[in-house]
């Protein structure tokens, strides 16, 4: 059976899946409350509670594709609490794939997981350096909310800068959550590339460095890396 209920004055919808997991659950309860919920909240943050022994039918498995599709972009964040067996096993294999950013926690971490459904992921800093010059900061694991926070600041300054240099500082960067978070990310870059007439990369591995050359012949701007070293490269930037 599946059990959803959305918290009051949140958009956190809780649920919880035990014993058999019908298609009957699924069309009659768990598809109209993300319905419900999505009608007063643009996304949702879901904490799904599988107790041991679930399992599921074929017929459930087939709509949790379809509700899948269906929600892709409603779901802000998944935490899943109970990963044992083979359904946490295969949540496991999948959640990269997942287009919004989902985290595995083990039966009794109910308050983990609470605490990372609330907490702040990663995060975007834009400053403006003057002169045409943009600073951004990457920091900690980023998802398509941190992207949608920032857009308006760097419109902004694009339009005041037809043409820019970007610095961006790739140190405290750990990677993406979910595939919406890369996607916001490209499209981004998309959006601006033509706009770049030089960038400096500041990091500290060696993906990043590499990432820098493949990242200059696709904005076809003069790129440069610095191993660490920020005001290295506010210097070449600025010259």
């Amino acid at each position: 059976m599946i059990a959803a209920t959305l918290i009051p004055d949140t958009n956190l919808l809780e649920i919880t899946l035990s014993g058999a997991v019908t298609r009957e659950d699924y069309e009659k309860v768990l598809i109209p409350a993300i319905d419900g919920a999505l009608e007063n909240s643009d996304s949702l943050r879901a904490l799904v509670r599988i107790e041991q022994g679930t399992d599921y039918t074929v017929g459930a498995l087939s709509d949790d594709a379809w509700m899948g599709l269906k929600h892709w972009r409603g779901f802000e964040r998944i935490a899943v609490v109970g990963r044992d067996g083979w359904i946490g096993k295969a949540l496991k294999g999948v959640s990269i794939l997942m287009p919004c950013p989902v985290m595995l926690f083990d039966a009794g971490q109910e308050d983990d997981a609470r605490r990372w459904l609330r907490e702040s992921l990663g995060s975007i800093h834009q400053t403006d350096l003057g002169d045409g010059v943009l600073h951004v900061q990457l920091m900690g694991k980023l998802d398509p909310a941190a992207y949608a926070e920032e857009v308006e600041d760097m419109n902004a300054f694009i339009r005041a800068n037809t043409r820019f240099r970007l610095l961006l500082d790739l140190r405290e960067f750990d990677g993406w959550q979910g595939l919406a978070g890369i996607a916001e990310h490209l499209k981004l870059v998309r959006d601006h590339h033509s706009m770049i007439d030089k960038a400096a990369i500041v990091g500290e591995r060696g993906w990043e460095k590499l990432a820098s050359r493949i990242g200059g012949a696709v904005i076809g701007a003069d790129t440069k890396y610095f191993a660490g070293d920020l005001e290295a490269a506010k210097t070449w930037i600025k010259s």
